[in-house]
């Protein structure tokens, strides 16, 4: 019986591996070559596995594309933290936050290619990519900017456009390292840092910049 329930657990090790393993090797193929140029047969054959042990992981495309979201997005613990940090209206941590999600070392460039060719290819897991990834922190960071406006902390702007300029400087940020390969030329912790007292000092009201003069 024991032995019986070992072999049982092995095979569902085993079935794990080889669905990570084409979770792994479709992303990887989908951020070299795109949407369109990778097939079934590609991922198979990349991966060491049947193209028929592919769609029985994966029925559809799409059950592909959202375990690659799962497996590539792991999101959960950071919006709780923001939440909280949203919360305390601690306006350094909830943007630290946001920020070092996105800049860190380490950070796979892998999604940020997928995003943009899903983009460019105008495929259906670009929408699936905006909505699970940038849609929820997008409203969540207007929402915040938006009450620190109505308790004056804030000075007046439009929430939503603001909320997308800082998500834009990071995204930019992105692309030149990740996709670019420009260097760094400070640390992750450091670039986080500066990004978040420049972003901060426009928006606070009383603040240098807000005012439109910076002290030296």
């Amino acid at each position: 019986m024991r032995t019986k329930t070992a072999g049982s657990n092995g095979s569902r090790a085993s079935a794990q591996e080889r669905q990570a393993s084409i979770i792994l090797t479709a992303a990887s193929l989908f951020a070299a070559k795109g949407f369109s140029g990778t097939t079934t047969k590609d991922i198979a054959k990349t991966a060491g596995v049947s193209e028929a042990l592919v769609f029985k992981h994966f029925p559809t495309k799409r059950a592909l594309y959202a375990a690659i979201l799962a497996e590539k997005a792991q999101y959960s613990e950071l919006r709780g933290a923001v939440e909280e940090a949203a919360k305390k209206q601690d306006d350094e941590r909830l943007f630290t936050l946001l920020a070092s999600y996105r800049i860190r070392k380490g950070a796979d460039p892998t999604l940020l290619r997928l995003l943009l060719y899903s983009a460019l290819e105008g495929h259906k897991m670009s929408d699936m990519f905006f909505q699970q990834q940038y849609r929820v922190f997008y409203d969540l960071l207007a929402g915040y900017i938006r009450q620190r406006i109505e308790d004056g902390a804030f000075r007046p702007v439009d929430p939503l456009l603001a909320a997308r300029a800082f998500f834009g400087v990071i995204v930019h940020h992105r692309l030149l390292h990740d996709i670019f390969g420009l260097p760094m030329h400070r640390t992750h912790e450091d670039t986080v840092a500066e990004y978040v007292s420049l972003f901060l000092g426009g928006l606070r009201t009383g603040s240098p910049i807000s005012q439109g003069h910076v002290t030296r």
